[in-house]
């Protein structure tokens, strides 16, 4: 009989872990499969019809590289860049409301945001009623999505940038709020046990022994969302709700296929910008602070 060591037993007990690993796969796989027909057919995704169509797909994204107008009509729009971006005066300014969408709704989610988790975490002697309803409210805020917000803010508000800012808000508020509180909740005790053992009161606690121990990483995450909101008050527009994107989506219903291609490559390029920007500053956060 061979020993636990021999090359035989360790060979079988090889054999014996791939052909579980195997058999785990495929029960995920076929899970995965059971799950993703299920969906398609309560979606009444009709595959035919998905395969029939995909070419018109291509095809869009191929038209917005060339120009339907003008001397050049039919030349790629690198052939008549003023042509191209014939619109540019507008679209910077458009960009500009998308920009201080962005940067008002961080700056607001991001003090709300701050406020609730202290009360949403769980060691910092709050209430346990107050946490778990804290923890909800804030549940709520970050699980609808902005665009729902968005039109509701669009039918009590109206139109413009004021529906755009309160939606990016709240979900600001619920992501920011979670991830603050987690960084709350994972501090040194012993600061907030002096203070309150010399009889401090819980804010002069939360302000001399929390505090200082999160400010840097509840910044980083705040720059960290501005890029994300970026991102969302780019389309913040589709629902009336101001920005860029409103420019964008009428281009997309009227056909205007290179001002479409116009208004993705400034988008873009803002977006990367401010991506290395907020990266940077981070960067010089997480630096100072180690």
């Amino acid at each position: 009989m061979p020993s636990i060591t021999s090359p035989e037993a360790l060979l079988s007990a090889y054999e014996a872990d791939v052909a579980l690993k195997r058999r785990r796969f495929m029960f995920a796989a076929a899970g995965l499969a059971i799950v993703i027909f299920v969906a398609g057919w309560m979606a009444e995704v009709d595959l035919g019809l998905f395969f029939g169509n995909i070419g018109k797909f291509f095809n869009y994204i191929t038209r917005i590289f060339f120009l339907d107008s003008g001397p050049y009509a039919g030349q790629l729009v690198l052939y008549d860049i003023p042509g191209w971006f014939w619109g540019l005066g507008k679209w910077l300014k458009l960009l500009a409301d998308t920009l201080l969408i962005a940067y008002v709704a961080t700056v607001l989610g991001a003090a709300f945001g701050f406020f609730l988790s202290f009360l949403a975490a769980g060691n910092l002697g709050v209430s346990p009623a107050v946490v778990f309803i804290v923890r909800r409210f804030l549940e709520f805020c970050r699980t609808v999505p902005e665009l729902v917000f968005a039109l509701i803010f669009v039918l009590a508000f109206g139109l413009g940038p004021v529906a755009g800012v309160l939606a990016i808000v709240v979900h600001t508020t619920g992501a920011l709020g979670k991830l603050f509180y987690e960084v709350l909740e994972n501090i040194d005790q012993k600061p907030v046990e002096g203070l309150v053992a010399s009889g401090a009161s819980w804010i002069k606690t939360m302000r001399f022994g929390a505090l200082p121990q999160v400010l840097a990483g509840f910044a980083s995450y705040a720059l960290l969302r501005f890029e994300i909101n970026v991102r969302g008050a780019s389309i913040m527009g589709f629902v009336g709700a101001g920005g860029i994107g409103q420019d964008l989506m009428e281009a997309i219903r009227k056909f205007y296929y290179p001002d479409v291609s116009a208004i993705l490559l400034l988008i873009i390029v803002t977006v990367a910008l401010i991506d290395l920007v907020t990266e940077r500053i981070r960067h010089r956060f997480i630096q100072q602070v180690s």
